[in-house]
């Protein structure tokens, strides 16, 4: 997983590479969780282009991280969803609850 934060938008952008089942899970979510309390940025965008596999894991990475964000007042943006990653998000009801975004070229690169 990639990150980068945007010090003039205050914004922090986590492209995900690789799959998200229960044996990737956790070493994602120690380096969100790092760099959200590094940088304490207003908006965290997590970029789902790239992810080819999401299981049930991924659901609860995802709203836990939200959960953590909303405690430090930071908002939590999704983009880039690949089709398999935004069915398991509807069915789950995960986009009732997080907002979906899109990045522009200038930010994603």
């Amino acid at each position: 997983m990639e990150s980068k934060f945007y010090e003039k938008d205050k914004l922090l952008v986590f492209k995900i590479s690789e799959e998200i089942d229960d044996h990737s899970v956790q070493k994602i979510r120690r380096r969100a969780d790092y760099e959200i309390e590094r940088y304490m940025p207003k908006r965290v965008i997590f970029d789902f282009n790239s992810v080819t596999f999401m299981d049930s894991a991924g659901i609860g990475f995802l709203i836990g991280r939200y959960k953590f964000a909303n405690m430090l007042g930071v908002t939590l943006e999704i983009a880039n969803l690949t089709q398999s990653v935004k069915k398991i998000f509807e069915m789950s009801g995960v986009l009732k609850l997080i907002s979906v975004t899109s990045l522009q070229e200038s930010t994603a690169s």
